[in-house]
Formats: structure tokens, sequence, C-alpha cells
């Protein structure tokens, strides 16, 4: 499960800036989590509970955002969220492989006292 190892670099970021400014506690993290980025959620959230543990952040609350899929037709020059796995623009039909946003695995903010 590398879900484990993604929430590991992801708090490590987090205790990073929690005790660059001094915090005491990381109430909560929110992360970016896009529909391409081959992430399960469920594994991630359960990877937050194994990986807190005696941190900062054990007793942090974890929110996951997810981020669709959005794509760009280059005919049209517009943005789409493609509405299944074939990545047609709802305009002119045409496929589409420019993906523009959907991959993303980030750490969005954080909350410390």
């Amino acid at each position: 499960m590398h879900e484990i190892s993604l929430m590991q670099a992801a708090l490590t970021v987090a205790l990073d800036h929690a005790q660059a400014q001094g915090a005491q506690h990381i109430h909560r993290l929110q992360l970016q989590v896009g529909d391409l980025s081959g992430v399960d959620p469920e594994a991630l959230a359960f990877a937050f509970d194994v990986v807190t543990r005696g941190t900062l952040a054990e007793k942090a609350e974890l929110e996951l955002i997810p981020v669709p899929v959005v794509c760009y037709c280059s005919s049209c020059q517009q943005m789409f969220q493609p509405l299944d796995w074939v990545y047609e623009c709802p305009c002119c039909h045409q496929l589409s492989t420019d993906i523009r946003q959907g991959r993303t695995l980030e750490l969005a903010s954080l909350e410390i006292s």
C-alpha cells in the first residue's frame, strides 16, 4: 500500500512547517487528491491514522479535497470535465489527451497552534 509512504511524506512536510513556526500541535491537514493521482482516499485516511501516532499531528483532522479531471480541447480551445474515462470534448466531440488537472496529491493547508 503506497498510501502509507505518500502520507508519511505529506506528514514530514507538515511537521517541518509546524516546527519551523514553533507549533505545539497540528490540528488539521487538508490534502488535495486528484481523481487521477492513483491514490485510494480510504487507504490514505487509514495511513494518516498510522503515521501520525506519537507526532504533533496525532489528534489532527484529515480533510481530503477531491480534485476532478479537467481536460483542454485544442480544437475548441475550451476546458472541460470528462464524463468518463474517454476524454471527449462535449462541444466538438474531439478526443483530448491534454489533462490540465486531476493528477495532484498536494498538502493544501495546515492548521497549527
